[in-house]
């Protein structure tokens, strides 16, 4: 029921009280008229009765009255109680609420009942709430980009690239590096691929090793001598790479390994090395240069982000729609995962309303004091009011029965 049929309803019941005081006022004035001139014993039972009822009647009025205002307007004390005693009311009623609805016994079995999972992973399923996820969230992120101040983010990034830097042995960094290749044998292909990129270079370039041989050469040994050597050189220098290229297991091989582990050890333990590397990474990362770097870094992510997040299918809103259905399909299927979110919700919930519990009383408290006196009798008249004129009916009906049996005992007895 709304407001305006509750108002209905209790002017539809107040009004039926109020008659029933009224017909019995105008019993006991009837009554009174006929004793006046009528003897009959049945004359003074009824208007016995009909006294009685009116003093029930008036009682109870008062009473239920007094409730929600003065009555007749009149200050009288300890009347209008729910105006007067609001915050009261307020403070007890947000107590009652705490202590019997919200206390760990109550609510844990509610709390169980949740599962949340499931619904999330039906919703997520469907692409219409999934594109509405993902331009609600575009829309969050553009707004924030928008606002964001490229200088001091510009300078955040730079602060941040400055701290990490300092701490950062860039000489350890590189022979780590090189540890790290050896340990993978990439550094294998390296050699393969310049031993063949010399062998083809010493084949394509045969003529300049011929000049070179004449250049060192005596002038009294013939052309086709030098000519003979140089091809000797060019051959041997060739087949020597050749089997570098093609035999993984060359001593060369070793011993290029060798010498690059020695230089990363030496990278890592001499301290000219460390010395050096913070010589460039100084030269590098000068702080204007690094605020250079950074603001290029900034102004290239946040051009990316938002050309991804404009676009409709833009690489980056196909890869989230991607996932949210792979996630979505996970809630439906993976029981592993519904249980562990189930459990998270359950436990933060939980753990959230026992820790609140006084934040709600404090807001049925504040609501209700709050509250306009006027206003709060209005609202708790129109719950009650109807069952309160029944305690005026229930006041005439038995105030009669009592002023009846009391004109009986002393019109018999006394």
């Amino acid at each position: 029921m709304n407001d305006e049929a509750k108002r209905k309803q209790l002017r539809k019941y107040k009004a039926f009280a109020t008659g029933l005081f009224v017909l019995m006022a105008l019993i006991f004035i009837v009554t009174t008229i006929m004793q006046k001139s009528d003897s009959s014993h049945w004359i003074g039972y009824v208007r016995a009765f009909a006294e009685a009822a009116m003093v029930g009647a008036l009682a109870d009025w008062f009473a239920v009255t007094a409730l929600f205002r003065h009555p007749l307007g009149l200050p009288i004390p300890h009347t209008n109680l729910i105006e007067n005693s609001k915050q009261k009311l307020g403070d007890n009623l947000g107590n009652f609420v705490v202590s019997n609805f919200l206390s760990p016994q109550n609510i844990r079995p509610y709390i169980q009942k949740i599962k949340i999972s499931g619904f999330a992973g039906e919703w997520l399923a469907k692409e219409k709430n999934q594109d509405i996820l993902i331009r609600n969230l575009s829309d969050i992120v553009l707004d924030i980009l928008n606002k964001l101040d490229d200088s001091t983010v510009s300078q955040f990034i730079s602060k941040k690239v400055s701290e990490m830097t300092d701490d950062i042995k860039l000489n350890k960094v590189v022979g780590n590096g090189i540890n790290y290749i050896l340990e993978k044998n990439d550094h294998q292909r390296i050699i393969t691929n310049l031993s063949k990129q010399i062998k083809e270079y010493i084949i394509q370039n045969d003529e300049m090793i011929k000049d070179r041989v004449k250049k060192g050469s005596y002038s009294f040994i013939p052309s086709f001598v030098d000519n003979k050597i140089a091809d000797k050189i060019a051959d041997g220098l060739s087949d020597f790479f050749k089997e570098i290229e093609e035999n993984p297991e060359h001593e060369v091989r070793a011993l290029i390994t060798q010498k690059i582990h020695e230089f990363s050890v030496d990278l890592k333990e001499d301290p000219k090395w460390d010395e050096e590397f913070k010589t460039i990474k100084n030269g590098l990362l000068k702080n204007d240069k690094l605020g250079e770097y950074s603001n290029d870094i900034w102004v290239s992510i946040k051009k990316t982000l938002m050309k991804e997040l404009q676009e409709d299918h833009s690489a980056l809103k196909n890869y989230l729609s991607k996932n949210l259905n792979e996630f979505s399909q996970n809630l439906k299927t993976d029981e592993n995962l519904q249980n562990k979110i189930d459990h998270w919700v359950r436990v933060t919930a939980y753990k959230y309303i026992l820790k609140n519990t006084h934040q709600f009383g404090n807001l049925i408290s504040t609501t209700v004091g709050n509250w306009q006196g006027k206003e709060l009798s209005e609202k708790l008249e129109l719950e009650v009011g109807k069952d309160l004129q029944f305690i005026r009916v229930n006041g005439t009906l038995v105030g009669g029965l009592v002023g009846l049996m009391i004109y009986t005992i002393a019109h018999f007895f006394i």
